[in-house]
Formats: structure tokens, C-alpha cells, sequence
């Protein structure tokens, strides 16, 4: 992973050593499936053990060398809230196409203990295997599976002990004699030839750290809390490389109100949480809104209310997101549909937030966060990476100087002149006032900020479009995977999905929405995908359009959707 941080510059490196040059384009947004499928390589792998038997690790490895094989990869994790002991398990979808999601039945189980196999076996396909690994030793088991896994599949040791020696350094001779064990012990049954190039594998989270550093980020603070915690380790192991800082306090209040703080001297900063730290948040992103700086907030969603099921996924804080904080300020809530998608959205959210000086959440869930996704390449943004602090000092400057667009133009403490934050409502002078005239004139001056911000996030391809047809599944955020995956497969469906849900894309939407409703005919069917209870997505497109979604296929039981749940749920419809 070490290999992806040369984002700030102009040239990226893969986890598997090959160098790409960094594109500035924006990736495409509208994808065309052929009807015609292709023979298609596929393969499903589980590997379930107890907490602390390294599940998480040893698919990983797996999952590279796969990449390193050229073959694209997605792997999922699931795993309660607990250090040791319950069940933990990865589920590796393998295939010579691109895939974006996992699958619920498995060609090979990798058993590190009994209760893998009792729980998984009847999701094996027809002609599936089981490795049982429960009598090997802790760790050294795991590798002997490692290497079992890949002489099924007649691959050279090379690739192997390679994925090894990058993951694990000096220590990868270590496991090298387990690998060989393994290795040895059965006879080639299937032959995977090489796929291509060599793919990148990214997380969500790592996506999120990596779009964060190309944007400039100097401060990432957070207070551990699942799933945003991994981007918290993965920034404070590369914080002397890419000279960011990264501090772990005591709560989140204490997190968001030093991120205002550094701020407001002029650092890029950024914090990370989920619902319930959001939750303590929420005073303070309105004190970011009233004294109107910049800040970029990730809330990972976890199932709720409450604890909840702390280490799950869902969908259920949008409309908390879209409404935190006391009274009305301007604020943008876009969602990425994967780790690419993250490096992207990352640093739209920085330029906004320093531009329009503007709370900015990006709105991931457990299922973006700790997924790894597989790409042919990945790049950053050609965004500006300003921090839009004015170089020239103005005469008889005023900190909320009243412009047409709302921004003020900024400097920061040292500049030169006195630079004003008040949470009380202010003059253009930041001095606090009770007055009428200047009470309206700040909230104006704060809403035409939104309005600036809306003009600008058009630019920013706020929604996408994937497939062709009539029929329309309407979704956001982790959804992506399994839509785009299940698309080939569903006969005259496309797929629109929606990244800027503040401010809200209702023209770009109302436009595809129609294009299912022809006149003087019976609707098409119009299809809501989320991770939630209720539909939220659907009651913001109904109060932002008029349009009332009746068809949704929501999952609510903190698993995240696969392309096989949703294919027999609309073919049901």
C-alpha cells in the first residue's frame, strides 16, 4: 500500500510495483452494458475463522495475489464486535471481468475452525471444496491453506511469496515453509493463466486517506470509532512521509472542535466518525457553519439506532446528515459508490470547503469503508488543491465582507489585520451584533453561498448513469457494487446513481426519472435501492422533485445487498 502515496505529486505507484502516470480527467460517468454476456471466469472464495485467527489479513493476501495475477477482486468482511472469539469471515469474489460486489454462494471454503464449516457449507456450489484448516497451527495454518488454495489453481509460488515479501517485509521468510507445506500437499485441478495487467486494490477507507493526502489535507483528527477507524491508522503510519499530522482525542468533541480551531489558522483539515460520534459532532458543524469555515467531515454509517450492531452496515443516517446542527447554513453531503469513486469525492470535498468555507460530510457506510475493490487504474483529480487565502492584503479588510456569490474573501491570524471568528451573528467586521438588518443580511449572505455551491457541484457530474433501458434502479453510495454487477442480467434496466445529496441534482434526476414515464402509457418500473428501513433516498427525491418512488428494495438486516439478492428481488416486482 506504500506504493499508492506518491498521489500529492504526479505519479502513483501500485501495491504490486507498477508505475502509472496520474491522469487529471474525471473518471467517465456513463457506462453502456452489452446484452450479450461473455463466458465469464468467476470464482467465490470464504475464509472464516474466530476473531484473532487473522481472517482479515489472510484474505488480503489472497485478494493480491489474485491482483497480482491480473484478475479483479472484491472482498468483503464480515465480523462482530469482539477481539476474540465469535466468527469472523472474508468472501472473495475472483473474476477475469471487472466485479464490484461479493456473491452469497462459494466455490471454495478456507475452515479455520469447525464452526466455519458448519455455518457456510450449505452455500458451497455444487462441486465445491472445503480446505480444512482447523488442526493446523494458529497463523502457520493459515498459510498452509495459502498455498493449498493456489497449487488447486496450478499458480507458480512467485506471485505468492511476492504478495508475501511486500505485505510483510523481512518476515515474509517466515511463512515462506508454511506456504511450501501447502503448496506440496495436493495436485493442480484447475489452471488460472494469467489475467492481464496487474490490478490495484483499494479500500474504501484507504480510498478516502489517499484522496485526502492529494487534496493537501494537513490534519486528519479523529477518535477511533468503526468504521472510520482504519483511515486513522492508515494516515498516522505515512504521517512523516506525506508530512500530515494525525491526532487521536479523547472524544469527538473534542476531535471536531480542534479541526475548527486549526481551521480557522488555515490548515486543511479533516475528521472522521460515525452516527453516534457524529452525533456529539453536530453543535460544532454549526458553529463551522456560522463562522464559516472550512471543514470535511466522513461519517461511516453502521447499523443504528443507538450502538446498534456496531461493526454492520447500513444506510440509515442520510437524512441525519442532510439536517445536523442548529438553525440554517450552508453544507454539501456527497456519498461515493466506491474506493475509486472515494479519491475523488475526497478532494471535490476539500475544494468546495475551502472555496465556499462550508462543512462538507462525506457519507460512507461500514460496506465502502472495509471492502476492497479491484481497479485497472486509479488517479486523482484535477480539482484545484487551493486553499483560496488571499495573497494580497485588503485594505480595511472585513472577515464576512457581503459578496454576490456569499464567500468572503479569506486570510488567516498572522496576515496582517484582525481576523474575526464569532459564533454569535456578526457584522461584515465580525463583531457581534443583535441588530435586524444585520441578522438578515447574514443569513442571506450565508444562503447565497448554497446557491454557489449548487452552481458549482453541476460541474462536479453529481449524478451517474450506468446501463441502458427503460426500467430505472435508483440508488447511492455502497449500493453501486451490487446494482452494477447485477445490471447484465436484468433486461432494459440502467442505473442512476446519486453522489451530491446536498445540494440535491433534482433537475439531472426529475430528467432520468421521466425518461421512465412515458406519456399515455403505464409507468416503467422505477426501482429504490437502499441499506435502510424507510427509504430515505426516496422521501428526498419526493420532497425535492414531487415524485413519489413506489417500488423499493430495501435491506435492513445489516448486511450489505448482492447482485443475486437484487436480480430476485425485481424479478419478483
Amino acid at each position: 500500500m506504500d506504493g499508492y502515496l506518491k498521489i500529492r505529486g504526479i505519479e502513483q505507484k501500485s501495491s504490486h510495483g507498477t508505475s502509472v502516470l496520474v491522469g487529471g480527467l474525471f473518471y467517465f460517468q456513463i457506462i453502456i452494458f452489452c446484452d450479450i454476456l461473455e463466458d465469464i471466469m468467476e470464482k467465490t472464495i470464504l475464509i472464516g475463522g474466530k476473531a484473532g485467527q487473522g481472517t482479515a489479513v489472510t484474505s488480503h493476501l489472497i485478494a493480491k495475489i489474485f491482483c497480482h495475477l491480473g484478475y479483479y477482486v472484491f472482498n468483503y468482511r464480515d465480523y462482530p464486535s469482539l477481539i476474540t472469539g465469535g466468527h469472523n469471515f472474508n468472501v472473495i469474489s475472483i473474476s477475469d471481468k471487472p466485479i464490484s460486489s461479493h456473491k452469497d454462494k462459494f466455490d471454495i471454503i478456507l475452515a479455520l475452525d469447525q464452526k466455519t464449516i458448519d455455518l457456510h457449507k450449505k452455500n458451497l456450489n455444487k462441486g465445491g471444496i472445503i480446505f480444512d484448516g482447523k488442526g493446523l497451527k494458529p497463523i502457520f495454518g493459515n498459510n498452509v491453506l495459502i498455498g493449498k488454495l493456489f497449487k488447486y489453481f496450478g499458480v507458480d509460488k512467485s506471485p505468492i511469496f511476492k504478495a508475501f515479501e511486500e505485505e510483510f517485509k523481512e518476515k515474509a521468510e517466515m511463512a515462506k515453509t508454511a506456504i511450501e507445506e501447502g503448496y506440496n500437499s495436493i495436485e493442480i485441478k484447475e489452471k488460472l493463466v494469467k489475467n492481464g495487467k496487474e490490478k490495484y486494490l483499494l479500500s474504501g477507507n484507504e480510498g478516502l486517506s489517499l484522496g485526502a493526502i492529494a487534496a493537501g489535507m494537513d490534519i486528519y483528527i479523529a477518535y477511533p470509532m468503526t468504521p472510520a477507524t482504519s483511515i486513522l491508522s492508515f494516515l498516522a503510519k505515512r504521517q512523516l512521509e506525506q508530512n500530515i499530522l494525525v491526532l487521536q482525542l479523547e472524544n469527538e468533541i473534542a476531535v471536531v472542535d480542534a479541526a475548527i480551531g486549526a481551521s480557522f489558522v488555515g490548515a486543511k483539515t479533516m475528521v472522521g466518525t460515525s452516527g453516534g460520534g457524529f452525533a456529539l459532532m453536530t453543535e460544532s458543524l454549526s458553529l463551522a457553519g456560522m463562522v464559516e469555515l472550512p471543514l470535511v467531515i466522513f461519517l461511516g454509517q453502521r447499523t443504528a439506532p443507538s450502538t446498534g450492531v456496531a461493526t454492520y452496515t447500513g444506510q440509515g443516517d442520510l437524512k441525519f446528515a442532510l439536517n445536523p446542527g442548529q438553525g440554517e447554513f450552508p453544507r454539501v453531503v456527497v456519498a461515493p459508490g466506491d474506493a475509486k469513486e472515494a479519491i475523488i469525492r475526497t478532494q471535490e470535498s476539500f475544494y468546495l470547503s475551502s472555496k465556499y468555507l462550508a462543512p462538507i460530510i462525506i457519507l460512507g457506510d461500514k460496506h465502502l469503508s472495509e471492502s476492497s475493490y479491484s481497479f485497472d487504474n486509479i488517479a486523482k483529480s484535477s480539482i484545484s488543491n487551493s486553499r483560496f487565502i488571499l495573497d494580497k492584503i485588503p485594505l480595511n479588510y472585513k472577515s464576512y465582507q457581503i459578496t454576490k456569490t456569499g464567500v468572503s474573501p479569506r486570510l488567516v491570524p498572522g496576515q496582517g489585520p484582525v481576523v474575526r471568528a464569532n459564533s454569535y451573528e456578526h457584522t461584515d467586521f465580525g463583531n457581534t451584533t443583535e441588530n435586524a438588518e444585520w441578522i438578515i443580511k447574514m443569513n442571506d449572505k450565508r444562503q447565497r453561498k448554497q446557491e454557489s455551491i449548487a452552481k458549482e457541484t453541476k460541474k462536479l457530474n453529481p449524478v451517474s448513469i450506468y446501463g441502458k433501458g427503460r426500467n430505472l434502479i435508483i440508488g447511492w453510495g455502497s449500493t453501486k457494487g451490487a446494482i452494477i454487477d447485477a445490471l447484465p442480467k436484468l433486461k432494459n434496466f440502467r442505473f442512476l446513481q446519486i453522489s451530491y445529496l446536498m445540494p440535491f441534482p433534482k433537475e439531472e434526476v426529475l430528467k432520468e426519472i421521466k425518461k421512465s414515464l412515458p406519456a399515455g402509457r403505464q409507468a416503467k418500473k422505477i426501482i429504490l435501492v437502499e441499506n435502510n428501513s424507510t427509504g430515505l433516498l426516496g422521501d428526498v427525491i419526493a420532497e425535492q422533485t414531487g415524485f413519489i418512488i413506489k417500488n423499493k428494495i430495501l435491506r435492513y438486516d445489516a448486511r450489505p445487498f448482492t447482485a443475486e439478492y437484487l436480480i430476485n428481488e425485481i424479478h419478483g416486482k
